[in-house]
């Protein structure tokens, strides 16, 4: 059983970027979310021009905990940890519990029911490693001339960039981090503020 579920927990961190691969098929620059600066303030829902909105929910498997407690899929003061509908954060059920092995719970997104809400990541971010964070899916996106959730941003997370680049993989950290990584000889990402050693990056760098 414990061979199957450490099978189980490897399978959706390889799938990862075959899905997102699938989706970026449109050439030249398109929009997207920076997740290192998104605060998830649910203007995605609301602002996007499709409805149900392009931005999507999806989770960095290399960074989740598997946690039995998800903070980013149980509701905050619920008065038990149930599956029930009452009992989830999420207001359309998207999110998908299946049990791998104790302690362990497999958290997936499914985009059809998604509406990029943003409660789960918040959720996820304030309590739990951070895993899940949103992206422009481009099989759904118009790629408009100026994007009407770019413009409403608070934080100035949605950016043009180019389609080598269509979508940023949070579980592989932030580009200096990762250079930071390399010469510590460490695996980025660093889903805990704190998690470097006390060194000086402008020497480093």
């Amino acid at each position: 059983m414990k061979t199957a579920g450490r099978v189980a927990l490897v399978l959706p961190v390889l799938s990862l970027p075959l899905v997102l691969e699938k989706k970026s098929k449109i050439k030249g620059y398109v929009w997207q979310i920076d997740p290192f600066k998104c605060t998830a303030c649910e203007l995605c829902k609301t602002n996007c021009v499709m409805t149900p909105s392009a931005v999507k929910c999806t989770n960095a498997f290399p960074m989740c905990g598997y946690c039995d407690f998800c903070p980013g899929f149980l509701r905050q003061g619920a008065k038990k940890y149930t599956t029930a509908a009452e009992d989830q954060l999420c207001p359309t059920g998207a999110i998908t519990r299946k049990f791998v092995e104790e302690p362990y719970f497999e958290y997936t997104i499914d985009e059809n029911l998604c509406d990029g809400c943003s409660k789960c990541v918040k959720g996820c971010g304030d309590f739990g490693n951070g895993s899940l964070y949103l992206q422009i899916m481009h099989n759904l996106c118009l790629n408009c001339n100026e994007c009407a959730i770019a413009r409403k941003c608070p934080s100035d997370a949605v950016k043009r960039v180019p389609t080598s680049e269509a979508y940023i993989r949070k579980d592989q950290g932030e580009p200096n981090l990762a250079k930071v990584a390399k010469m510590l000889k460490v695996r980025p990402p660093f889903p805990y503020k704190g998690f470097l050693p006390d060194i000086n990056l402008k020497e480093t760098c």
